[in-house]
């Protein structure tokens, strides 16, 4: 584990476990690398080494009050894979951090990079536009704000009780440790970066991020996930991408890497070992 400092004084932090080929995992909103720990057990015990940094504003990285915005995220995972001089890397992206992967490739290319994954990710764009018409409502994401505003604590509470992990859904047994991991992880994090967060995540198109991308990309969504809704999203990024391929659940939450690690751990090291 250790700090970098970006360009213009932020410190990010990262994990960095084990040698072989780097899996580089980039969480979601509002959360850190811990929301990847199941992961990174799994894979350090494939051989892989693993890498998951939090992002600017998250976790224990600095609480700045600027550069919520996907170029500063692309930037900064650039910083990280740089610093680490990490090669031959797969890059792996759940919700926002798909977003954060996607223009990081198309960014800053991909001579460092071998595959990807986006699990549950935000691109093309979350938001309805007149050229996405599918999006959700613009008030979707301004309620959210609102939200966090009004009070924090109680809507991390919320949302892992509810749509994010699908313990809203008839028949399913909420997991308090689960939820409170999810609201341990989103309280580390500052305020300001996370408001702005939601913009970045929901206002982003990513479509021409999509078609720049070449190396092998697994798209991994569910139909029944409440945060990142299937139809404007998985299926679409996947016909964008030159190399893309879509693996669908049926009915698996937004969360699935944590709520179905053994599943989704499963699928990805199929993709990353083909």
């Amino acid at each position: 584990m250790g700090t970098i400092t970006t360009s213009d004084g932020t410190e990010i932090f990262y994990k960095d476990w084990g040698t072989g080929q780097p899996i580089v995992f980039s969480h979601g909103w509002p959360l850190s690398a811990d929301d990847w720990d199941n992961q990174l057990l799994f894979f350090l015990s494939k051989g892989y080494r693993v890498v998951a940094h939090d992002r600017r504003g998250h976790g224990r990285s600095t609480q700045t009050g600027d550069g919520h915005d996907m170029d500063h995220y692309a930037d900064d995972l650039k910083a990280v894979v740089d610093h680490l001089d990490l090669r031959d890397c797969i890059h792996v992206g759940h919700s926002t951090g798909g977003g954060e992967v996607t223009h990081y490739l198309a960014r800053h290319g991909e001579d460092r990079a071998a595959k990807a994954a986006l699990l549950c990710a935000v691109p093309p764009l979350m938001v309805q536009t007149d050229a996405n018409p599918e999006g959700l409502p613009k008030a979707v994401f301004d309620d959210l704000q609102a939200q966090l505003a009004a009070n924090r604590s109680a809507f991390y509470r919320a949302l892992p009780e509810g749509p994010f992990y699908g313990f809203n859904r008839p028949g399913a047994v909420p997991n308090e440790a689960v939820i409170a991991n999810w609201w341990r992880q989103g309280m580390m994090g500052g305020a300001k970066a996370h408001y702005d967060g939601i913009v970045a995540f929901s206002q982003t198109d990513f479509t021409e991020d999509l078609k720049k991308i070449s190396i092998p990309v697994l798209v991994v969504h569910s139909e029944d996930d409440q945060i990142v809704p299937y139809a404007d999203s998985g299926p679409k990024s996947a016909a964008l991408l030159k190399n893309g391929v879509l693996k669908t659940y049926k009915d698996l939450p937004h969360g699935l890497p944590t709520t179905h690690a053994d599943v989704v751990n499963a699928d990805l090291l199929e993709f990353f070992q083909s």
